[in-house]
């Protein structure tokens, strides 16, 4: 999936799909735009991963992880951008990253998690790898506790997975669900609180407090008959306590009234009953019964079972109503970390260390730090193949896909490898079990499971290329290798940025092998316009306004989508004259002159300008729609231009200054501590 599958593993670990508060990360870290050349052909087993064998696997995962020297990793999700100039586009600060990023993680889902270990054998001088595609999906966890999750599917994406066989019915039927680390301390502190303070609603979802007037005749007459069985029922338990048979004129209440014991005390199982005649029930015996209590309880299958209990005295009551709230608090906490499903998974990685590989991996400076703290080795493997000068020569120029870098670096797996490198590769056996697999043939491709796969494979072969021996008797420590050292959590955060990001020190800079198609870019120099006519083209928007600021005064114009342009001009104060100037245009009662050089970019009346702080305030919404025009109006923008005064722009500079001046003066660990924030949102919105 294009959007970083390997984004999304960072930013979700894992968070809400309404809100971007559990990575609300790790949607972040490994995506395989793949081609669709170079098909495998061999067949090999990936493991299919449900709701029916998760617990299983977890267990033996462990083991694996525990044993792994590397992991590789890859998603599939349901969309990658919600809105076409919401995609990582260069004219893009770091701030604006960020918030895109971190829209995509709140409106997709993660729904194919793949996760491949390698383990080298020293007997058989080979890599160890074991596959698993984890179906995901976002269900609501506990179960019937808040309102439902949501997320956005879009059809190329959805179309993309159906292409290559992607099990819908597996991912809603059987996907195992999540919740992120704050969904799952909110849920164990309202637990805890509910049993501390005494607020566990042993009868259901009724209050004690509760008075149903029995105005109806038929509730009349109802609680009259349950009056009187249960004044049977009670006179016969104290007559046989060790025989309370419920005896009736009626043979349904033989149906409708079960006899057991709950907890070693003689008690009426109530079957059939609606929930309002249910509330009577309750509302007779606290009238008339002292001695019998109401109770909802679990039974199998999570299953919901309402109880008459008869106790024999004050004591007996409050000891059971104690062991009740016991068994709830026992078995809630259970329930919730049921419900934290597929975060085990990443809790795993995180809490092993273990060298994490997924292909074109990349995250924004806000959160990098905090992402090292979770995940403190990573390598992305089409950073390895650009940066690496041996494996270009190899390449000769090839697109670095995952699917190129896999059918030429891994030759014995591919059938359409178009040469050998005239070295030996190194072995890589695939490790499976007898039951649960799904054949890996041609369409297995972008299956998350099968692309964790080769990014491992890739990852091997660039190491052998790379001069790291794989040899019996070797001690494998690639996170402690030199050669990768220069290598390890270091990441392209965009596509077009020129730039990596070292997840260490959080600190971006530029790179020889990124190559930058607009290398100057001064964001104080931006204006961003939208709403103008759909006719108009890049070229006859510069034109336009070189008209007026001269001919060199515009350097680039950047399209976000067909009526909204970000246009950078040779000189920062070149921003506010031209904000001012259209301004001044449209407040003029008449006509805009036919003559001047703005009347095709201002017609219409419906263009609006504004500097590059509000691109990014817009790109703050969490709102979708389509177009950037749209995007603004949805937010409240009804202004035409937004003119930033002198007084304004020395107060931002000066602010500017200041914090720079700060961010110095802290530690790296102060400033994990002041991303913290994004990062933790990030993690909760998977």
């Amino acid at each position: 999936m294009a959007l970083s599958g390997f984004r999304a593993l960072c930013i979700s670990a894992i968070l809400p799909i309404t809100s971007l508060q559990s990575g609300q990360l790790l949607r972040s870290l490994s995506s395989s735009t793949a081609a669709t050349s170079g098909e495998s052909s061999g067949a090999m087993a990936v493991k299919k991963v449900t709701l029916s064998n998760f617990c299983s696997v977890l267990e033996n995962l462990r083991i694996r992880i525990r044993e792994a020297d590397f992991v590789a990793v890859d998603l599939e999700m349901t969309g990658v951008t919600s809105a076409p100039w919401r995609d990582s586009f260069e004219f893009d600060r770091s701030d604006v990253r960020y918030l895109k990023v971190k829209d995509s993680a709140e409106k997709f889902a993660v729904i194919q998690f793949g996760l491949c270990t390698f383990r080298w054998d020293d007997c058989q001088g080979s890599f160890i790898a074991q596959p698993l595609n984890f179906y995901i999906f976002p269900r609501k966890e506990p179960s019937g506790e808040g309102p439902t999750n949501e997320f956005l599917c879009q059809t190329t994406s959805m179309s993309f997975l159906a292409k290559y066989q992607f099990d819908f019915n597996a991912c809603v039927h059987e996907g195992i669900s999540y919740l992120s680390k704050a969904q799952e301390a909110e849920a164990l502190q309202k637990l805890c609180s509910g049993y501390e303070n005494g607020l566990l609603n042993l009868s259901g979802n009724f209050e004690e407090s509760a008075e149903i007037p029995a105005v109806r005749t038929a509730d009349v007459l109802f609680t009259e008959r349950m009056k009187i069985r249960f004044c049977e029922w009670r006179e016969n338990v104290l007559k046989y306590p060790e025989d309370p048979i419920l005896e009736g004129n009626h043979c349904s209440f033989n149906m409708d009234f079960q006899m057991v014991f709950f907890k070693m005390r003689p008690a009426i199982m109530l079957n059939g009953f609606t929930s309002h005649r249910l509330r009577l029930i309750q509302l007779v015996l606290r009238k008339h019964f002292k001695d019998l209590l109401y109770l909802c309880v679990s039974g199998e299958n999570c299953s919901s079972q309402k109880l008459v209990v008869f106790t024999d005295s004050e004591v007996d009551r409050a000891s059971l109503m104690r062991e009740v709230k016991e068994d709830k608090l026992r078995s809630g906490k259970v329930r919730i970390r049921s419900a934290v499903g597929f975060r085990h998974v990443i809790d795993l990685l995180s809490s092993e260390e273990k060298l994490i590989v997924g292909h074109n991996c990349f995250l924004v400076d806000e959160f990098a730090l905090s992402v090292n703290k979770v995940l403190p080795h990573i390598i992305d493997t089409k950073h390895l193949i650009s940066c690496s000068p041996v494996i270009q020569l190899l390449m000769k120029k090839k697109k670095k896909s995952l699917s190129s870098a896999f059918s030429l670096l891994c030759p014995q797996f591919s059938s359409s490898s178009q040469n050998s490198f005239g070295r030996s590769f190194v072995k890589i056996d695939v490790q499976s079990d007898e039951l649960g697999f799904s054949s890996c043939n041609s369409a297995s491709k972008h299956e998350a499971g099968f692309d964790a796969f080769m990014t491992g494979c890739v990852f091997a072969q660039a190491c052998s290329h790379l001069g790291i021996k794989f040899e019996q008797g070797t001690i494998i420590n690639l996170v402690e290798n030199n050669i990768l050292k220069s290598y390890i959590n270091i990441l392209y955060p965009s596509w077009n940025s020129g730039t990596v990001i070292n997840l260490r020190t959080g600190a971006e800079s530029p790179v020889s092998c990124y190559k930058r198609k607009y290398p100057n870019i001064n964001f104080t120099s931006i204006a961003i316009i939208w709403g103008f006519s759909s006719m108009l083209k890049p070229k006859d928007l510069e034109e336009c306004l070189c008209r007026v600021f001269g001919t060199a005064s515009v350097i680039y114009v950047f399209f976000l989508d067909r009526t909204a342009a970000l246009i950078q001009f040779n000189k920062s104060e070149l921003v506010n004259d031209f904000l001012v100037l259209k301004d001044m245009l449209e407040k003029d009662d008449g006509p805009i002159p036919v003559l001047h050089p703005l009347v095709n970019l201002l017609a219409g009346g419906n263009t609006r300008a504004a500097d590059y702080n509000t691109y990014r305030d817009i790109c703050s919404s969490s709102a979708s729609k389509i177009l950037f025009a749209e995007q603004a109006e949805t937010i409240g923008i009804r202004w035409k231009t937004k003119i930033r005064h002198a007084c304004e722009e020395t107060v931002e500079l000066n602010g500017i200054k200041d914090s720079a001046s700060k961010e110095r003066s802290n530690d790296n660990d102060s400033k994990v501590q002041s991303l913290q924030f994004s990062f933790e949102e990030m993690m909760n919105s998977l």
